[in-house]
């Protein structure tokens, strides 16, 4: 089999490497077999030239810049993204309401198909993004959102598959009987640890910058072979000592090296064959390795498989396996504790043999920890099995005691990665989704969970993609019925919205808020919707929460509530207030009883709620802003709540809802007589004076006698207690009432109706209409000054201080 079996030496299989190929090295070696020929009975023989290493490896002289890579519509949107402040934000943007729509289409039967679409929406994303990166540089803010929406990726592909298997364990009636079924779950969850960490690895694979086409000969270690042969022709000694022999084990046997240029091929040889097997790609690692005319470091990479021979019990059919695993295991095993070879030759033969101290020599990441430790696992495990079955070699007892003895858990994976001494990895730990996929792999969702909640509660804002990630991993954990930790999930989902009411994503934030509970899903649309200044969107997002499941009308009534009763006014006595104009707080006031319009269902609420507007405007004197308020209400909305309530009922109108229409009427008696407020200062009178005195008087008398009980006065007593509204109805009677008697005294006085004015005390003493309870004594004092100068003036007439004639 090797090109140099002519020379002193070769086939010699006596050191660790001609152990481990021996099985094939002995069917190979025959004076038949051409050099890189392959034997037809070797166990290689499927491993045939493919072009997978031709077009897995670029050659760095092909002269291909980055943006060969790319086609010409990838490389404009890159060119458009660069554009913008924030190109990695601007382009995974649509990720957004592109997760909303997956969420929205698959039902909870569907979920892995969900995860397989998220998945599938960020692997798109990355493509873009990558692009981008090439162009804005590895430092940029858009690598930042690159690598997370990578690390975004592996997670739900971990995920999948984990909880794949899960359920499907978790459909099994008897799926924890004994103990043999336990620890056959548990291998299969270490192997699909390795599987995904392979998946990972194996989506990297093109990112190699070695020209493997520069060693990629069917003859191996050509350069030395060259040397060797000139020395033989030439007879002359070497400058520079080589081996002398050029089969596997010569360098280490001899303790000579090869030649340079093949020193280096080996180099990267082995460096690239390490990261095809942390690939889970063996067999490609294999036929690299025949392509560099090293088919016996392939053989030894096959010695895994266990031996099985089916003629035992049927008809000819091909041996499978390795009848000397044991032994090549052993060797394995020593070898990666040979220091003098390679790391990453160390490294490869370590993970064949579950070594874990010479693995993590060459491991550069989080990833590549975590896969060690598993690999080594899985490998533990199987052997385990092996010897409990009574399968095992006896060569494996030369294995160290501490492999044989261990008992690792995955909980003992994750604290040695806490305690490794290489700071790069300790803090890589810390990276949200390490930790997220920590926590996964584990199975403990109360820790995720607990870290979710650490993380909400730190100063530092999360990156708005992890923030997303989080709101549908929940989601999805929940679609599985599993029990989580509603108070964090709440708070999750709640960063959520806020995150997408910043953004303006307005027609995102109906659904996540649907996934609260009911309080508190009122309470944070509600305050959504105050944030909405644009009224054309304003039907949309009440569509929106209607679609979602929201209770609309708690939740408009609630806007209406939080806004009118923001800088709380006290109701103060009138004459302590003067009538300002509207400020910017009072159209925010005016503007948000429009919530309560958009549905006529709402009408009755409407009512109540612009009356309770009205009433602090108007203990304020602010009575423009009260009519903008009025003004508001459709005229037709008493109409309405009627037509409402007698199309389903046939008993009266609601207390409430009755007690809101009469204030409703109660107030606009009031506003009417505001145009006529400045009448009584008039000193230049028109000809109409008459007309406007009658008009304002009886106005002002509609108030003063408001029917049925008096003007702010419930007819209905059987409502609902409502101490706040009750105070505030009676205080504006105290407010206002004076007031207007006061003006209609001085229309009156001013417009020598003196007889008329006296006949105000008739109505305010009456004890039918009680008018004389709103009045201070102040004011009660002050009135009877007033009424006085009537009198006085209807006695300067030659008339009785009532009015009348005098009798003679």
């Amino acid at each position: 089999m090797f090109p140099s079996s002519n020379l002193p030496g070769a086939g010699k299989l006596r050191y660790p490497l001609a152990a481990l190929a021996a099985p094939v090295s002995l069917l190979c070696d025959s004076e038949n077999t051409k050099a890189g020929a392959v034997c037809p009975v070797c166990p290689l023989r499927n491993l045939d030239d493919s072009d997978w290493t031709n077009s897995m490896y670029i050659s760095p002289v092909s002269g291909m810049d980055n943006s060969s890579f790319f086609s010409d519509d990838t490389a404009n949107l890159s060119s458009a993204l660069l554009k913008e402040d924030d190109p990695g934000e601007a382009a995974a943007a649509s990720l957004f309401p592109e997760f909303l729509a997956s969420l929205v289409k698959h039902s909870s039967s569907a979920v892995f198909e969900l995860l397989d679409e998220y998945q599938t929406l960020c692997q798109e994303k990355v493509d873009v993004l990558q692009s981008v990166v090439l162009r804005a540089g590895q430092n940029s803010k858009t690598a930042g959102v690159h690598w997370l929406l990578q690390q975004e990726n592996c997670t739900w592909r971990l995920i999948t598959s984990l909880y794949r298997d899960r359920v499907q364990l978790a459909l099994e009636d008897d799926i924890m009987t004994d103990m043999a079924t336990a620890k056959s779950s548990l291998f299969f969850v270490f192997q699909l640890v390795v599987d995904w960490l392979e998946s990972i690895a194996k989506d990297k694979i093109g990112d190699f910058s070695d020209n493997i086409e520069y060693y990629a000969k069917n003859v191996c270690w050509e350069n030395t072979l060259h040397s060797l042969k000139l020395r033989r022709k030439s007879g002359t000694a070497f400058t520079v000592p080589l081996v002398t022999e050029l089969d596997p084990d010569a360098p280490f046997r001899q303790q000579r090296p090869l030649a340079d240029l093949d020193r280096e091929d080996d180099a990267r040889l082995l460096k690239n064959l390490f990261s095809l097997i942390r690939a889970g790609m063996t067999e490609e690692a294999q036929r690299l390795c025949k392509r560099c005319g090293q088919a016996w470091r392939a053989a030894t990479l096959e010695g895994w498989k266990l031996y099985h021979d089916p003629n035992r019990t049927s008809e000819l059919q091909p041996i499978e396996g390795n009848p000397q695993r044991g032994i090549w295991k052993a060797c394995c095993w020593r070898m990666a504790e040979e220091e003098q070879l390679n790391r990453y030759e160390r490294a490869i033969y370590s993970s064949l043999s579950g070594n874990l101290k010479p693995l993590l020599a060459v491991c550069e990441s989080w990833e590549d920890c975590v896969w060690a430790h598993f690999k080594v696992m899985v490998d533990s495990l199987v052997e385990k099995e092996l010897m409990s079955s009574g399968m095992a070699h006896q060569e494996m007892d030369t294995l160290p005691r501490e492999y044989l003895e261990a008992n690792w858990t995955m909980e003992k994976v994750f604290e040695e990665l806490q305690a490794l001494e290489l700071k790069r990895v300790l803090e890589e730990t810390k990276e949200h989704h390490h930790i997220i996929q920590k926590f996964v792999i584990l199975g403990d969702l109360d820790g995720l969970f607990e870290e979710f909640s650490d993380w909400l509660t730190t100063s530092k804002p999360l990156p708005s993609h992890l923030l997303r990630f989080m709101t549908h991993l929940l989601l999805f954990f929940r679609s599985l019925g599993l029990a989580l930790k509603e108070e964090v999930c709440v708070d999750v989902l709640k960063a959520y919205v806020s995150l997408l009411v910043r953004d303006q994503q307005t027609d995102l934030v109906a659904r996540y808020v649907s996934q609260l509970p009911p309080e508190v899903a009122t309470v944070e649309y509600a305050a959504f919707l105050e944030t909405v200044n644009q009224p054309e969107i304003r039907p949309r997002c009440l569509q929106l929460a209607t679609d979602a499941g929201l209770d609309v009308a708690a939740i408009t009534k609630l806007v209406v509530e939080t806004v009118r009763e923001r800088d709380e006014t006290e109701f103060t006595h009138h004459s302590q207030t003067l009538e300002m104009g509207t400020t910017k707080e009072d159209l925010r006031k005016i503007d948000v009883i429009d919530w309560l319009l958009f549905d006529p269902a709402h009408r009755a609420e409407s009512l109540k709620q612009s009356n309770a507007i009205m009433r602090k405007f108007l203990a304020v004197q602010k009575h423009d802003a009260a009519k903008a308020v009025f003004s508001k209400v459709p005229e037709d909305s008493m109409r309405e709540i009627y037509c409402q309530w007698s199309g389903g009922q046939t008993t009266s109108l609601p207390a409430e809802d009755e007690n809101a229409i009469r204030e409703h009427l109660c107030i606009r008696a009031y506003l009417c007589w505001k145009k006529y407020s400045n009448l009584a200062s008039l000193s230049a009178w028109s000809c109409r004076l008459d007309v406007l005195t009658e008009d304002v008087k009886e106005r002002i008398y509609n108030v003063l006698l408001f029917v049925d009980g008096g003007w702010m006065i419930d007819n209905r007593q059987d409502s609902e207690p409502d101490s706040e509204r009750r105070h505030q109805m009676a205080a504006l009677r105290s407010l206002c009432l004076p007031r207007l008697t006061f003006l209609l005294l001085s229309v009156l006085q001013n417009s020598s109706r003196h007889q008329e004015a006296l006949r105000l005390a008739d109505i305010i003493s009456s004890d039918q209409h009680r008018l004389y309870q709103v009045f201070s004594k102040e004011e009660l004092r002050r009135f009877l000054l007033k009424l006085r100068e009537s009198s006085l003036a209807l006695l300067d007439r030659g008339l009785d201080p009532l009015g009348y004639e005098l009798q003679t």
